[in-house]
């Protein structure tokens, strides 16, 4: 899940394995601090030409959110609040080489709270020799469609999925990490009129997720959760930290 912006990536995976062909989920989360809810629904397929990957982010608007925006009828305001994607796709022609980690990477990021970002750059794949471990690296170019590119008009993006960890079957550790450049200002409360400016974002949502479907005969269940740790992100000066509790529906 990437929350207000990226909830970013992936959010998100580029690659559950290499020798995996497919994947389809259902995130739902609670975030505590922010007391609202949220679904992702993701997916990965692989083919002869690489693999592609997207997801899309609804946030739920809560009972007070629906009040403020329809005082007279507090019930009727729509129950989301906003939505954020992703779709990606590494283009790989050369599995056969020496290079066959390396990818070409293309995306394309879209919200409804405003115009969308383009990305160009190269994936790279990293894996322990079981898969149970993998790693991915993108380093990006990033044009932002409504005002074009910023002063560092890069990405850098890291994903990671480890299977099994501290020797306990079915316990997942995985998640993501954003790093890019953007201009912005944010609202100074001291002094209105110097605002505090910036030029790099982070965004990372590392996530714990245990496969407790397997005790009772289902395997597509997983509980957990993550925490957003993010530094000038989503209207937000510095840094700030989110948990969330959720389940996984692995179809």
């Amino acid at each position: 899940m990437k929350k207000l912006t990226i909830l970013a990536t992936a959010a998100a995976i580029f690659a559950l394995a290499q020798n995996a062909s497919a994947q389809t989920n259902l995130q739902m989360f609670y975030d505590l601090g922010r007391g609202y809810a949220t679904t992702t629904f993701e997916g990965f397929y692989a083919d002869n030409w690489g693999d592609t990957f997207f997801f899309i982010d609804h946030y739920y608007a809560t009972s007070d959110d629906r009040s403020a925006s329809h005082p007279i009828h507090p019930n009727a305001g729509s129950a989301i609040n906003g939505s954020y994607f992703e779709i990606e796709r590494n283009l790989n022609f050369w599995k056969d080489s020496d290079l066959k980690d390396l990818s070409l990477h293309v995306e394309y990021d879209g919200a409804t709270w405003g115009a969308g970002v383009a990305c160009i750059g190269f994936n790279y794949f990293l894996h322990s020799d079981d898969f149970k471990n993998i790693y991915n690296v993108a380093l990006m170019y990033d044009y932002h469609i409504s005002y074009g590119s910023a002063s560092v008009p890069l990405k850098l993006t890291g994903v990671w999925g480890m299977q099994d960890i501290f020797g306990v079957e079915g316990l997942r550790f995985s998640g993501f990490i954003d790093i890019w450049g953007l201009d912005s200002e944010f609202a100074n409360a001291e002094s209105p009129l110097t605002p505090y400016k910036t030029k790099l974002s982070i965004l990372s949502e590392p996530q714990l997720w245990y496969n407790v479907g397997k005790l009772i005969g289902v395997d597509n269940l997983h509980v957990g959760g993550e925490v957003e740790l993010s530094l000038n992100f989503a209207g937000n000066y510095g840094f700030m930290c989110n948990p969330c509790i959720g389940t996984k529906w692995i179809f």
